[in-house]
Parts: C-alpha cells; structure tokens; sequence
C-alpha cells in the first residue's frame, strides 16, 4: 500500500497513544516499515539509529531469527491455553520459574500480565486483599513520587504523577498520594546525595503522618530511574533508604521495573544494584524485547502466603484472559536466553561508552545536566547554565528536536521540557554509540540556531 494511504487511513482511524489528536491529523503519521539491530527503517527507506529501542523496550534489538523461530514454534504447537481452571502451558510455567530463580530476594511467585500497567493495576489489587486478609483494611491509602510513571490504566494513571496523564480524567483519587521527586538537578536541597536522600525519607515519613499514620498507608511505589518523568536518578542508596523507611513503617514497597528491567540500568534488574528486596515488583517491556505483550507482577513469598492462607479453597478473584500467554512466555524465554549469552554483557558496555559520549557534550551551551545509568540516559537543555532556565515553550522543544534528530536518522525521546531521553538496544555497537552521540551534537547545533532559544539566551 502507497504511504500516503496508509497516512490518510491512519489519519481516519487509528487512536494514538498520548498524542494531541488534532496535531497528528494535521502532521500525519511516520510509518515504520522494517528494521534490524538497532536500526529502524521508515517507509520511504530512511534508516533511523534507535535510540529510545521502541519505547524503552526493544531490549536485545530488533530481527533475531530465534525470537521468531520460538514464537512460531510455539504457534504451531500450543496457540493458546488460558491459565484458568487450574490449567497451564509448559512455557509459562518455565518462564515463572526461571524469573524466580533470578529475582531479588523472594520475590518468588509470578503472576504474568499483558503489560506494564497492567501489572501495577495488578498490585493494587493484591496489596488491598494482603491488607484485608491481615485484618488491616483501614490501610488503603498509596503513596507515589512527583515525576513517576506506573501506567495510564484507569487506576495506575492517578499513581503516576505527570500533569497529561491526569488533565481531563479526573484522577489522582483521594486515595493516591505524592511526595516530592529526588531529581537531584533542581532539587530544592541543592545536589548532595545524602541530603537528596535524607529530604525524600523525610517526606514519606511526613506524608504518612499527614494521611493519618502508618496504619492508613498500604503501600509505596518507586522507580529504580524515574523513567517517563525525564529519566532521573536518584542518588546511590536513596532505594535502599526508601525501603527502610517503608519496612520500618510496616508499609508495603513496591518497586516498578518496567522500564529498568532486563538490562537497562546492567544488570537483569535494577534492585539487585540497588540492594534492595521489594514486596512487589513489576516488569515488562524488556521481559519479551517488545516482540509480544507481556507483563509481570513479581509477589514476595511473605504477601503471597497471607493471601492464600486468607482465600483458602476460594478463589482469589483476579485474573486476564491472556495471563501466562504461552506464545508470549516461549518468547520471553528466548529473551532471556539472549540476554544472559552476552546481550547483558554488551549493554554495560555500551552504557558505559554512552554516557561517557553525552558527558563529552556537557560544554555545549545548551546542555545543563548529563545523567543516566546503563542504558537510561538524559540531557536536559537550558537557556541559561548558571540559572537553569529551561528552553521556551516557543521552541517546541518535544516537537522540534524530536524531527531534527529523525533528519538526522535517530529516534530519541524528546521531552516537552527540553529533556532528550536514550534507552538504546543492549545490542550497540561502538560505531552505533558513536553515531548517537554525534547525531546528538547536530541536533544540539541546529536547536542552539533556532530563533526562539537565541531569544530566550539573549
């Protein structure tokens, strides 16, 4: 079919994700045609550096035959099998119990989802039947962090604490709560670590006592890497710190890996760096490379007995028609095989290289902060380097660097704040690190002569 009626088409009937409706019937859509490695392929034939792997997903890169010869393997045999009824597929069931193996702690019972939100969803429920079960059902408040994302599902949408995620849907509920972000470059507290740690352990604690106390809050959420809030990174220790608050409340904590796991930050998860052994953990994005849907909710040992103990022979009423997806499960095992032959191994080096090749931007006069870790990274853009003045809303910042990097074939995450975000595939070579960064360098270039930030610089 020729682009410009799959433009039209699209134009007329597909709903986008977190898009202005009106803007993308007015600019149309990029169609993606084909792509390999770390490498996207538009239909006109332009070949794109993925920089963003997806949406922070595409994991071990794009074309491996084993992937799909495991999919299609698992097609031909067993299409389906709901996990209903006391039911099951060899896949799911090796799938859950390899993550187990490799889970911090005893985060030892997997329940699979379709995806990321729907994971969290899934934790809201279990946490309010682990408190109920205990005899505690007065503990139904829930704490998250400014800037987080846990999903835009109905109820996950009111614990991520971004302003698009919220105007118009009337959430957050009464129920979900905020403390301030760490983001240690504008952090009121100025950028020493402890003092980043000690202020945010200092606002849980506060706000617990504002909700009520400890036996009103059921649970706190946080991200390894605040990913969709401008991808930033807590101080080292600052997981860990916040667990022990939590543990010593007696609040349950829930770490959301959605976007860490699976090699993003290094290693397979993030909270092993961290140390840290949550309650809960939720995965998915890098569980299957982005191939297929797929989701994980990861229950520490200690929640998961309460609740079995309190439903006995009833059933627990929670459940997904596509839960532990065979085809999906053959295909996260694949994926993890990958991973562990190498694919983690080259991520951490190629995080390395990458973040060592955005500090080298650091003196362009646009660039305010370089952070990230593995590959997670993130430059923010200001206006002026001593006041951190971020780039005008004239400039469109989300709009105007993200096509100034697609004409300079890479895909990035571009930010209404003047943030530019990376989640490279784990597959980089040097020469494709190299080329982010120097596409990098012209994007900056080209935004420094735009006449609305030498306006706001003058």
């Amino acid at each position: 079919m020729l682009t410009n009626s799959l433009i039209e088409l699209d134009r007329a009937h597909l709903v986008h994700p977190v898009a202005s409706y009106r803007g993308h019937e007015r600019l149309g859509v990029r169609v993606l045609d084909s792509a390999f490695g770390a490498t996207v392929v538009d239909a006109t034939g332009r070949h794109l550096i993925d920089g963003f792997a997806g949406l922070w997903c595409v994991n071990a890169g794009y074309g491996h035959k084993s992937i799909v010869e495991a999919a299609t393997n698992q097609l031909l045999k067993l299409p389906y099998a709901t996990a209903y009824f006391g039911l099951g597929s060899e896949p799911a069931i090796r799938l859950a119990s390899e993550l187990a193996d490799r889970a911090p702690g005893d985060l030892k019972h997997i329940f699979f989802t379709l995806g990321g939100s729907d994971a969290v969803d899934s934790t809201i429920r279990f946490i309010r039947y682990y408190w109920n079960a205990k005899g505690q059902p007065q503990r139904d408040q829930f704490i998250s962090i400014e800037a987080g994302y846990h999903g835009s599902s109905t109820v996950g949408a009111g614990l991520t604490a971004l302003p698009a995620f919220h105007a118009g849907f009337s959430v957050p509920l009464d129920w979900q709560h905020k403390i301030p972000s760490h983001y240690a470059y504008r952090n009121p507290v100025g950028t020493d670590p402890q003092a980043i740690i000690d202020a945010s352990v200092a606002a849980l604690r506060q706000k617990v006592e504002d909700i009520g106390g400890a036996e009103r809050v059921a649970a706190f959420y946080a991200e390894p890497v605040q990913g969709s809030g401008g991808i930033l990174v807590p101080p080292k220790g600052w997981m860990k710190a916040m667990r022990e608050a939590c543990r010593e409340m007696e609040i349950l904590f829930v770490a959301d890996e959605v976007i860490t796991g699976f090699g993003r930050t290094g290693p397979l998860f993030a909270c092993t760096e961290d140390e840290v052994v949550p309650d809960f953990m939720t995965t998915a994005k890098g569980l299957t490379s982005g191939y297929v849907p797929m989701g994980a909710a990861f229950m520490a040992d200690h929640v998961y007995q309460t609740i079995a103990d309190s439903a006995g022979e009833t059933a627990v009423g929670h459940g997904y028609t596509y839960s532990a997806h065979p085809v999906s499960a053959a295909v996260g095992l694949e994926v993890l095989k990958l991973y562990e032959n190498g694919l983690l191994a080259n991520g951490r080096r190629a995080g390395a290289r990458l973040m060592a090749g955005l500090e080298s931007l650091k003196d362009h006069p646009l660039v305010g902060d370089v952070r990230g870790r593995g590959m997670l990274a993130a430059i923010e853009l200001v206006v002026d380097k001593a006041k951190k003045t971020p780039l005008p809303a004239a400039a469109q910042p989300a709009r105007r660097i993200f096509d100034r990097a697609w004409e300079s074939g890479l895909v990035i995450r571009a930010f209404a704040n003047g943030v530019l975000g990376y989640a490279p595939p784990l597959c980089c070579t040097d020469a494709e690190i190299d080329s982010i960064v120097e596409r990098t360098r012209s994007v900056l270039d080209q935004t420094l002569a735009d006449p609305d930030v030498r306006s706001a610089m003058s």
